[in-house]
């Protein structure tokens, strides 16, 4: 072994050590998150000022980084292989010059330049970003030009991504939450009700039938007017024979004009055509409809062309942000927090809802529910029958307890949560 080797050898060895640490430095500064920022902020060091200033500038920074990086790793491959032919003959042996020159190079410079390094950055980010502040500077005025040329061309691609709406998926989302691990506040109860937006259909969040206010056609103007003043709502639908005759929708802002006037006027004129809509229809596409036909309720109706119920914007918009009140709506809930672990539930409650107030998981309810909506719907369900007051009913880590009922509907249920959820 000559000279001359020895001086490659410990210049591939001096390489290694640098792509060891570029790599490093990668990871160390784009790991400091705020906290580490704050720590930097307060340190009245050189270095630490050094390495808030890369951080200004993130495409800069890691242009120099993955620049530097492969130059050097290119430098390695080169001189390894010069190395290698210099001191072993390959004559007749091709598949042992590629595992030496190609597998085993390759797995020293992942091992050493890429994966150890990368460790010790994420237990050490500081210290050797610190530590690498300097070098990185030095290295970044000198490969200015190629960094710009770099960046240019790293944004025109972000532009042309942009144009074509790249978006972040649901999935992603939803797994971005489960990682935080946090107690969700309101801003992430918002997202976590983005994320389940779009598998909810409206059958799970209309108000039935059975609940629907109504008028009925042949009523004389005087008593529809008095109706409407009593019950306080903005848009009402209007049948003829029942509710599976639907002849349009009432807009009480329509009557305004109409006040002075009596039983001969004609109020049926006023209705505006309703707007049908299937029970398995998304609320995310329910709610571009609404959007795009600039209305606020829908009909819905089941595969026999009956009524099943009403679905309102607000009632779309509730999934996303939470209950929405205004000054008409009773001050009564639907889900009354009665202890540290015990709720006062009406029956009609939504499931969704539910899942939302006790903060269960998206499908804790799914094996058992059936076909059914509510939460007296899943009682029937669980137990077959419209169970006695008093009757318990325990399923996973909640207890119901029937508390109220009649002959034909349950009408409140407590509900326990026995352990942590």
């Amino acid at each position: 072994m000559n000279l001359g080797l020895i001086i490659e050898l410990l210049v591939i060895l001096i390489l290694l050590a640098a792509s060891a640490s570029i790599s490093g430095a990668e990871v160390a500064f784009f790991s400091i998150g705020p906290n580490e920022r704050n720590q930097l902020s307060l340190k009245d060091s050189k270095s630490a000022n050094r390495v808030l200033n890369l951080l200004v500038k993130p495409e800069d920074l890691l242009a120099t980084l993955l620049v530097s990086n492969n130059l050097v790793n290119m430098g390695i491959v080169i001189l390894s292989t010069w190395v290698t032919d210099s001191l072993l003959s390959f004559a007749g042996y091709p598949v042992l010059k590629f595992i030496i020159q190609v597998v085993l190079i390759t797995f020293v410079i992942l091992l050493i330049g890429e994966v150890l390094p990368k460790i010790y950055a994420t237990r050490h980010s500081l210290r050797l970003a610190q530590f690498m502040a300097v070098p990185i500077v030095t290295l970044e005025s000198i490969l200015r030009p190629v960094n710009r040329i770099l960046i240019g061309s790293t944004a025109m691609v972000s532009r042309r991504l942009k144009d074509q709406g790249t978006s972040l998926t649901m999935d992603e989302l939803s797994e971005a939450l489960v990682l935080t691990g946090q107690e969700l506040v309101e801003e992430e109860k918002i997202l976590k009700g983005i994320v389940r937006f779009g598998n909810i259909e409206v059958g799970e969040i209309m108000k039935p039938r059975v609940d629907i206010f109504s008028l009925k056609i042949s009523d004389p103007f005087l008593t529809v007017f008095a109706t409407v003043i009593e019950n306080g709502y903005s848009r009402i639908p209007v049948y003829q024979k029942d509710l599976d005759d639907i002849r349009g929708i009432l807009y009480v802002k329509d009557l305004l004009s109409h006040i002075q006037k009596t039983n001969s006027f004609r109020w049926q004129s006023l209705i505006r055509p309703a707007f049908f809509i299937p029970e398995n229809k998304k609320i995310n596409d329910l709610l571009q409809e609404f959007r795009q036909n600039k209305m606020h309720m829908a009909i819905v109706v089941d595969e026999y062309g009956g009524t099943s119920g009403l679905i309102t914007l607000e009632d779309i918009l509730e999934e996303i942000v939470g209950e929405i009140r205004d000054e008409s709506d009773e001050e009564d809930s639907m889900i009354q927090k009665t202890g540290d672990r015990t709720y006062l539930c009406n029956g009609k409650t939504s499931l969704n809802d539910l899942v939302i107030a006790l903060d269960l998981e998206e499908e804790y309810f799914d094996q058992v529910k059936g076909g059914s909506e509510t939460l007296a719907g899943l009682i029937l369900e669980l137990k077959g029958e419209i169970p006695e007051p008093g009757t318990k009913i325990q399923l996973k880590y909640l207890t119901f307890v029937i508390k109220n009922r009649d002959d034909r509907r349950i009408k409140e249920i407590e509900i326990k949560i026995e352990q942590g959820i």
